[in-house]
């Protein structure tokens, strides 16, 4: 479908139907992060840096059973391959056990790396990440409605920026991503471009003049656009992180930019279902009441 086909598919008398799309991913999501909560205590996969624990890296010489039977007695939560190496996150163990194992460690790999992480300081992660989210997204909603001034147009496009972050938040933990500072910044990137293409449309559909259609569909031209070349730069980042080392083993996965990556393309396809049927279908019903109707007649 190209891009003039996508337009009138969106803004003809039939595009209401199309709600049901974005609303059942968001069901999905939610759905994810339920039984993620229930399954786990939270509602996102957390990693090394808000649970605290231990991080060995050491060479990919031999099986992961192998690695896994010479770990065995020590709390070892995944081991995984990253290009040449084994990346082995473990649990929050006592100094005395963590001092046997980095011996151990040492003495059976010449070039391994160890990092340990407390309890105390991943709690204050956690907490951080709990106020400075919570705060931008306040933040970001006192701006919007600063703009406006229209309580139902702010309320819609601070609705869609949240149903953004619970999607890419819910479909990154479907897809094993764990929470790190890493897709922290993502989440809190998506904040803001999920605002800038809301704002985009309303200012065009409530400050502008002309017929209701034309200024949507010019809207949705610019907007698909622009996002279109920011999944651009995703997908770029996400195949160079993560799809050439399927390819090709001798690749090195990087892992802190294939987690970001994935995040943001989430974040990026629910912001395209938000912004151009969400909330196209809301400012179409707002424009249309009888008192917009009498004022757009006056002007």
């Amino acid at each position: 479908m190209d891009l003039e086909n996508l337009i009138t598919k969106l803004t003809d008398d039939n595009s209401k139907r199309l709600m049901v799309i974005p609303l059942a991913v968001l069901a999905v999501a939610l759905l994810v992060m339920g039984w993620n909560f229930a399954t786990t205590g939270s509602p996102v996969n957390l990693g090394i840096e808000f649970t605290g624990g231990t991080l060995v890296t050491i060479p990919a010489t031999e099986s992961s059973d192998a690695v896994a039977k010479f770990l065995e007695g020590y709390p070892v939560i995944e081991i995984r391959e990253v290009g040449s190496r084994y990346m082995v996150q473990m649990g929050s163990m006592d100094e005395e056990a963590y001092s046997e194992l980095a011996k151990k460690v040492n003495v059976q790999y010449s070039d391994a790396e160890i990092r340990y992480m407390g309890p105390v300081y991943s709690k204050l992660l956690q907490k951080d990440a709990m106020r400075y989210v919570p705060i931008s997204f306040v933040l970001m909603a006192i701006v919007v409605f600063a703009i406006f001034r229209k309580p139902f147009v702010s309320g819609i496009i601070v609705l869609c920026a949240l149903s953004d972050i619970l999607i890419a938040a819910g479909l990154s933990t479907a897809v094993g991503v764990k929470l790190s500072l890493g897709t922290v910044a993502a989440l809190l990137m998506l904040i803001g471009y999920s605002v800038d293409t809301d704002i985009l449309l309303s200012v065009r559909v409530i400050k502008r003049k002309g017929l209701l259609d034309e200024k949507v569909r010019g809207a949705i031209g610019t907007g698909v656009i622009m996002t279109a070349s920011t999944l651009s730069a995703v997908i770029a980042l996400m195949l160079v992180s993560t799809i050439l080392y399927y390819i090709s083993p001798s690749f090195t996965r990087i892992d802190i930019l294939a987690d970001i990556s994935t995040v943001l393309f989430f974040g990026l396809l629910a912001d395209m279902m938000n912004t151009w049927i969400t909330n196209v279908q809301a400012l179409k019903w707002y424009m249309a009441r009888p008192r917009a109707a009498v004022r757009r007649r006056r002007r």
